[in-house]
Parts: structure tokens; C-alpha cells; sequence
């Protein structure tokens, strides 16, 4: 025996076997997997090939293409044959209803024409075509040997070759309508999910809003209208950054930025606010810090206005440091603001929790402000910068302290006799009158200009008293430059 005997060994099989035969590429599906969507069959019919399909899919098959999906030939559904599987007592494999004998890939199974149902080879064999007794083995009903249907023949195996399919080698195929609408479902690409995860993707899609924020994020935001009040002298940015990012639409021309109404409007608000609280233990009057603190002036003024507080109760009282109110429920969790929604805080360095009677905004954290509010009954300067000041009392000290004289729980706070806000007037609103000049300024310099469209989109927001402010101010210009203040009246305010 010499040496290096397997040095011509090779390291890999031959494409060519022994004996020049292939090796195997084909894919071959068994009896229970239906030719034409490869899946198991529900309620299975075949060709007098015997050629098995699923009624539900081989329908639209016909009506779309006419066709065989296995071999391309010409097919009509009236010649489809009803096929009769019998299974076994556990109901999961299909047997021979005479033999019982289970149906596996080596089967030779054949199916009777005539009645469709499905028998071993063997069994026809033994007792039809070798006794020349051609009835049905089950229903005894006549047929002859050309009725004898082959549906599988271990022999034979080509027509269960995938590749050779006539619909496969052509990409063919029925488009469902509901499994189309199902793939739009994430859920549907997910074979196999244990509980865990079907109960997470269950929470996830109760609360989802990925598609609304992508939606939103698509949309390019419009510019808002700039006019001679609400112009800043800094641009909007848009040209540096579509030069700097690919995402951004290109720009190259320098816009002024838009500068926030409600900055515009407080621009205005030079004056005090004044308030009454009427409360049944008597009247407090208020002043509004609206000229530092605007923001907050202007929510506790309208809550004012549109009776927000009428009926409400001061839910927590303290003596030697202060009362505080302004929620409807009552429990010291409730209240909005004007907007709906909390407001950032204002601290002014000049506005301090100093002195008694003054009025701060009560808040669960920072910029978080709503509705409710308190009333100190002496200095708490550790409060500055963490509460807003807005206001004072002017009047109505005897009130304040028959407030801080009823008894309240120890555990709670609360005071043990009702103190409550029957309604709430407000004397001096200087949020009106900085509309008014807002106004006036818009009308002003629209006419001068001939610029009409400019007002359109912000007069509409004065409240109804400013269109007298309007008419007065067109008369007015009419009479120094002898033209008709056309212009103002479709400025009719709507608010």
C-alpha cells in the first residue's frame, strides 16, 4: 500500500453523481398540499389528471385565467371533481375508508369519479378490477375502469415537481382582497408570536400614533403672515438651514420671522387690572399686576369674565400663612387655564410673596399654572421664583382676615365652614384696550399702505366693542385725507 493513496481526493460532491445522475434540485410537495396556492386543502377538488385543488382558490383562478395552474391547459369549473377524503378516528390523517390504511408521500391512492371518493390503489385493485365488480366501495354505485382516477403513484412523482408548475414558472398568481387588506397589518408578517408578545403588541397598537406624527412631520409648515406689528428684526433661518441640510426645500429668500401674537398684544398692556370677588364672607378687591405678569393676568381675568370661579370654594386654608381656592371640584387637583392647557411661569425679580393679601398662582411644579390660585395672609418670600405673582389685595382686609378666622381640618386643611366665591366683576380689563390698539395699528398702517389683505387675518380677533373703535377711526382719517375708509368694513370682527 503506497503512500499519498488519497492525495486525489476531492473536498466536495460531484454536480455529476455516479453513474450520470443529477443530483436532486427539484422541490416535491405531498397529497395534503394543494397545487395551486401550496398550502393544505379544505374542501379539495380534482381534474380528471388528477390533479388536486382547493375549491376556494382554483374558482378565481378559472375566472381570471380559464386555465390549469399546473399545466397551463384550458380548464372550466363544471369539470372539476368533488373529492372525498375519509380520515381516521383521530380526525388528522386522510386513510383508506376500506383498508385503513394511512395516506403518506408512498401511497398509491386513487379516487372514483363517479362519486369522488378516495381509496388505497390496492384496495381497488383487490376488489373491483380483479373481481371485474366495478362498484364503489362504499356507496355501490356502478362505474367503469376509466372512472379509476390516479391522485398519487409512487412511481411517478413529476407532476408534484414545484418548478415545473405552469403558474410558478410564469408568475402567476390571484390576488385575494381580504389577504391583500390583511397585509397592511404589521401583525400579518409575523408567523409565529408567543403570548408575551401578542399581549405587548396588543398595548402598543392601543395607543399608537406613529403614522399621525409621521403624517405631521411630512407636512411642511406653513409660514405665518408677517405685518408691520408682528415682524422681528431677526429672519426666520430657513435659507442658512436649507443650505446646510438636504432635507430642507431650498430657500434664498431672507424672511422676517413671525413674532408670537400674544407677544405682540402685551407689548400693549401698560396698566393695572382690577377685580371684586364676591364671597359670602364678604368682598376682597384685587389688583392685577397685568402690566409685569401678563400672561397670568390675563387667565385670571378672563376666568373672571366668563364666571370660571362663580360658585367655586377655597379648598385649603392655613392661618399665619395663606388661603387658597380656584379649583370648580373643590379637591385641589382640578382647574384649567383660559387655553386649556398650563402656561409658563412669569417671575419678575420686583414681585415678591411680601406683605399680606398678596395673590400668587398656585402650580403642581414648574409651568405648570392652570386655574387655581392663593392668597397670602403674610410674607412667604421662600415661595419667590416658585410660585407667580400676579396681583394684590386693595381692599377688603376684614374679609381676608374673617377668612383666616374659620377653623380648618388639621389633616386636610380644609376649613370646616364653607368659604365660597359667589361671582367675580371685573372693573379694568387692560387686555381690551391693548386689542383696541392693536387694532387701530393694523387699520392704520393697512390704509396707508392700501395693503387690506395685511388686517384680514388678525382683526377678526379684537372682541365685538372694537369695531366702534374701527368706524370712529375711519371717520377720522376720511376727514384729514378726504378718501373713503372703504377698506375697514369687511374688518367686522367676528369674536
Amino acid at each position: 500500500m503506497g503512500k499519498r493513496q488519497h492525495q486525489k481526493d476531492k473536498m466536495y460532491e460531484f454536480v455529476v453523481l455516479v453513474g450520470n445522475i443529477y443530483a436532486m434540485t427539484s422541490v416535491e410537495i405531498c397529497l395534503e398540499i394543494y397545487f395551486l396556492s401550496l398550502q393544505p386543502f379544505e374542501y379539495p377538488v380534482c381534474t380528471e389528471e388528477g390533479i388536486v385543488f382547493d375549491l376556494l382558490s382554483i374558482v378565481p383562478w378559472i375566472k381570471k385565467y380559464g386555465t390549469n395552474p399546473a399545466t397551463g391547459e384550458k380548464l372550466e369549473a363544471k369539470s372539476l371533481i368533488k373529492l372525498n377524503f375519509a380520515k381516521n378516528n383521530d380526525g388528522k390523517y386522510f386513510h383508506c375508508p376500506v383498508l385503513y390504511n394511512v395516506f403518506t408521500n408512498n401511497s398509491y391512492i386513487v379516487a372514483n369519479k363517479v362519486t369522488g371518493n378516495v381509496f388505497s390503489h390496492e384496495a381497488v385493485e383487490q376488489l373491483n378490477i380483479k373481481t371485474k365488480s366495478f362498484k364503489d366501495l362504499l356507496t355501490d354505485e356502478p362505474f367503469t375502469r376509466k372512472d379509476i382516477i390516479i391522485l398519487q403513484d409512487p412511481t411517478n412523482l413529476d407532476k408534484f415537481n414545484v418548478s415545473n408548475f405552469f403558474h410558478v414558472k410564469n408568475n402567476l398568481k390571484v390576488l385575494d382582497p381580504d389577504e391583500e387588506k390583511a397585509k397592511l397589518d404589521p401583525a400579518y408578517h409575523l408567523r409565529t408570536t408567543n403570548l408575551e408578545t401578542r399581549e405587548t403588541l396588543a398595548e402598543l397598537y392601543k395607543d399608537y400614533k406613529g403614522d399621525q406624527l409621521l403624517a405631521s412631520t411630512m407636512k411642511e409648515q406653513q409660514a405665518k403672515k408677517t405685518d408691520k406689528l408682528n415682524a422681528a428684526h431677526y429672519s426666520t433661518g430657513r435659507v442658512s438651514a436649507s443650505f446646510t441640510s438636504t432635507a430642507m426645500t431650498p430657500a434664498t429668500t431672507h424672511e422676517a420671522d413671525a413674532i408670537a401674537d400674544d407677544i405682540v398684544r402685551y407689548q400693549y398692556v401698560k396698566k393695572k387690572g382690577y377685580v371684586r370677588l364676591h364671597t359670602n364672607k364678604g368682598d376682597l378687591n384685587l389688583e392685577l399686576h397685568c402690566d409685569k405678569v401678563p400672561k397670568a393676568g390675563e387667565n385670571f381675568t378672563r376666568l373672571c369674565k366668563k364666571g370660571y370661579y362663580d360658585g367655586t370654594v377655597f379648598h385649603r386654608s392655613i392661618r399665619n400663612f395663606m388661603i387658597q381656592g380656584g379649583d370648580p371640584t373643590g379637591t385641589g387637583t382640578g382647574g384649567e387655564s383660559f387655553w386649556g392647557k398650563p402656561f409658563k411661569d412669569e417671575f419678575r425679580p420686583n414681585l415678591s410673596h411680601t406683605g399680606r393679601g398678596v395673590l400668587s398662582m398656585a402650580n403642581s411644579g414648574p409651568n405648570t399654572n392652570k386655574s387655581q390660585f392663593f392668597i397670602t395672609f403674610r410674607s412667604c418670600t421662600y415661595l419667590d421664583r416658585k410660585h407667580t405673582v400676579f396681583g394684590r389685595i386693595v381692599g377688603g382686609f376684614e374679609t381676608l382676615t374673617a377668612m383666616e378666622n374659620v377653623e380648618s381640618d388639621p389633616k386636610t386643611d380644609k376649613p370646616k365652614s364653607e368659604i365660597k366665591i359667589i361671582s367675580a366683576t371685573v372693573f379694568v380689563d387692560p387686555y381690551e384696550e391693548a386689542d383696541a390698539q392693536v387694532c387701530v395699528s393694523l387699520c392704520v398702517f393697512a390704509y396707508m399702505n392700501n395693503t387690506d389683505f395685511m388686517i384680514k387675518h388678525r382683526v377678526n380677533q379684537c372682541s365685538f366693542q372694537l369695531y366702534i373703535h374701527i368706524v370712529v377711526l375711519s371717520k377720522y382719517l376720511d376727514s384729514c385725507f378726504g378718501t373713503h375708509f372703504s377698506s375697514l368694513w369687511f374688518c367686522t370682527p367676528t369674536y
